[in-house]
């Protein structure tokens, strides 16, 4: 099965009960569940109790590990349904404990004003190398955590602006860009291609946090972890086709770094916008 196959089945959640979802995790060797994965199954799970609505904004706060090794139980609560909005909240929960809280809105189409902020000046995605040409320029000289990252097919393929930026260890500004795509074709349906993109909204982004110091969430001294998500959606688009994910980090301080995204259609559409702060500190050294 190919990593964009297996994505999508895994977000392909079983129905137990009305309100009642139970989803699985990939066996890749991760000793916890990738974030990005809990966020889209969780707006997978609120979005199969709407009809007629499309998620617009999601908030989520992550509690406590995802044990892959076991099947997560997703619990959607119907708040309210309104003539124009939505609103759900679901739980994520293994053993017995939350791992995991989201609330989601979904708005029904309607028109009104418009402005946005404009896509900043980068390298297009044809412009820079990909995964393959990295991985035969760069991967002889990564850390062996990055490469052991890189060296396995994902469903999301990634182009950094800025690719030896996890390489050469150098201190950089408050922001990054990063291209992104999924590796193969996702069905027509647009609740697809907004939960792809809700999986794939908490990749790179904490890591902004740590450009500025020259660290990564790839080294082994940092322990790095997703405290809370929010993901707004725009405008329509498809995750099988370049998405320039720009970020930046207003602040880092007390354990922990706050990031924002903006994410753009290659047209210069902005089609989604994010906001996350997570866990960065210093591992003890034993």
């Amino acid at each position: 099965m190919s990593a964009i196959s297996q994505l999508l089945d895994i977000l392909d959640l079983e129905p137990l009960e009305r309100n009642l979802f139970r989803g699985r995790s990939p066996q890749t060797g991760w000793q916890r569940v990738f974030g990005g994965q809990v966020i889209g199954q969780a707006l997978v799970a609120a979005t199969r109790t709407v009809d007629g609505r499309w998620p617009h904004s999601l908030h989520g706060y992550f509690m406590l590990p995802g044990d892959p090794a076991v099947p997560i139980i997703y619990e959607v609560d119907r708040i309210r349904d309104g003539r124009s909005f939505v609103t759900r909240r679901v739980v994520a929960i293994q053993h017995g404990q939350a791992i995991f809280s989201m609330s989601a809105s979904f708005h029904r189409e309607e028109e009104g004003f418009e402005h946005q902020m404009d896509m900043p000046d980068v390298p297009r995605p044809h412009e820079l190398p990909d995964e393959q040409m990295l991985k035969e320029r760069l991967l002889p000289d990564m850390p062996e955590a990055i490469r052991n990252y890189f060296e396995r097919e994902r469903p999301i393929e990634l182009r950094h602006a800025d690719p030896m930026r996890y390489v050469d260890g150098k201190p950089r500004g408050l922001g990054q860009n990063v291209w992104i795509r999924t590796t193969g074709p996702l069905p027509d349906e647009p609740a697809a291609h907004q939960c792809v993109l809700a999986y794939a909204s908490d990749m790179t982004l904490l890591d902004s946090a740590l450009a500025p110091h020259g660290a990564s969430v790839f080294s082994g001294e940092i322990q790095a972890a997703s405290l809370d998500h929010a993901l707004w959606f725009h405008k329509p688009f498809r995750a099988d086709q370049w998405l320039l994910y720009t970020q930046d980090t207003p602040f880092a301080g007390g354990g922990r770094g706050l990031t924002r995204g903006r994410i753009y259609t290659e047209a210069g559409e902005l089609v989604a916008s994010v906001a996350q702060e997570g866990l960065i500190r210093r591992r003890a050294k034993s």
